[in-house]
């Protein structure tokens, strides 16, 4: 007899596949023509493998904290894949405008249609989702802290990308930061 997937296995197959194919994807982007510096982006990196590995339970302690009834824990997977399809929606809409980094292309201007109508920052409301979905799923203490701590880490990065981003692109910056909810719609 065959032994299916697990609710937690499957959601990390879905952040595998999410990963595999985001990196196989990187080439996909013009060339920067400027980056912030790295110091300032150091925090939020740590904090994201920190979030990342507690997510999983690589680290720390991995006690249950709720067991959702039957089916329950799909839904969670399935809003894992939720956040991640938004994620790729957003990068497919930027184009070759995206960056892993905080930079900006020759080309750089404000893109306020398609996803980045919704929040400013998509690609990290989408992995956001993902992380609290699949801490759901997993419904342990440290998956539910991991996901507080992708949330905290992609908040931080928001905050430096927008400081970047108004220096850069000024007063059309401003305008659609004033009308655009920054990472939670309705908010």
């Amino acid at each position: 007899m065959a032994v299916g997937l697990s609710p937690g296995q499957a959601a990390l197959l879905v952040w595998l596949a999410w990963g595999l194919s985001w990196l196989a994807a990187a080439p996909w982007s013009d060339k920067s023509a400027r980056r912030m510096l790295g110091r300032r982006e150091n925090l939020y990196r740590v904090i994201h493998v920190v979030g990342i590995l507690l997510l999983f339970g690589i680290i720390g302690p991995d006690h249950g904290l709720w067991q959702a009834g039957a089916g329950w824990p799909w839904v969670g997977v399935a809003l894992t894949a939720l956040g991640f399809l938004f994620c790729w929606w957003a990068r497919l809409h930027l184009g070759r405008l995206w960056s892993p980094n905080v930079a900006r292309k020759a080309v750089h201007r404000v893109i306020d249609s398609g996803p980045y109508g919704i929040v400013r920052h998509p690609i990290y409301s989408g992995i956001i989702l993902a992380g609290f979905a699949t801490a759901f799923t997993r419904g342990t203490a440290a998956a539910a802290l991991g996901a507080a701590l992708l949330a905290l880490s992609w908040y931080l990065k928001a905050r430096l990308e927008e400081q970047f981003l108004r220096a850069e692109l000024g007063p059309a910056y401003d305008a659609y930061a004033a009308r655009t909810p920054m990472l939670m719609p309705f908010m």
